[in-house]
C-alpha cells in the first residue's frame, strides 16, 4: 500500500497567505481557491473588488489542474497549437492560471486562480504553492 502526503488547513491557510500577499503586492484583486487532489474545494477567497466571474473561473481552473495533473495552461497551449477537440474534455478549462501541487511525485492538490491577466494569475498561484515546499 502507498502513502502520499495530503493537504491540511495549515498547509491551505499557508499557501492562500502566500497567494494573497503576492496578489496584494502586485495590486490584482483576484479570486483564490485551492483544492484536493480530486477537485473537491479546500479552501476559497475573493478579495474585494474581484468578480463573481472570478469566483467560479478560479475553482474550475484549480479543479483542471488538479484532476488532469498539469496546469491549466498546458492545456490552454495545447488548444492554441489546433488540438481543438480538447475543448470537448470534461471538466478541463483550458486557461492559464491553474497550477497542480506536486509533492513526491504526485499530485496532492492545485490552487486556480481568476481577476488578472492568465500568466498573472498562474504567477499568484505559484507564489502559494512555492510557500508550502
Amino acid at each position: 500500500m502507498k502513502t502520499r502526503p495530503v493537504l491540511t488547513l495549515e498547509d491551505c491557510l499557508k499557501i492562500y497567505a502566500a497567494a494573497e500577499a503576492e496578489a496584494r503586492n502586485n495590486n490584482w484583486n483576484v479570486a483564490i481557491a485551492i483544492l484536493d487532489e480530486g477537485g473537491h474545494l479546500l479552501h476559497f477567497a475573493r478579495m474585494d473588488g474581484a468578480t463573481p466571474a472570478n469566483a467560479v473561473i478560479a475553482l474550475e481552473k484549480g479543479r483542471t489542474a488538479a484532476i488532469s495533473r498539469r496546469s491549466s495552461g498546458k492545456w490552454e497551449e495545447i488548444v492554441k497549437a489546433g488540438r481543438t477537440a480538447m475543448l470537448k474534455m470534461p471538466g478541463i478549462l483550458p486557461v492559464q492560471g491553474g497550477v497542480p501541487i506536486v509533492v513526491d511525485g504526485s499530485c496532492i492538490g492545485a490552487v486556480g486562480v481568476s481577476g488578472v491577466q492568465s500568466h498573472q494569475d498562474e504567477q499568484i498561484a505559484q507564489a502559494g504553492i512555492d510557500a508550502l515546499q
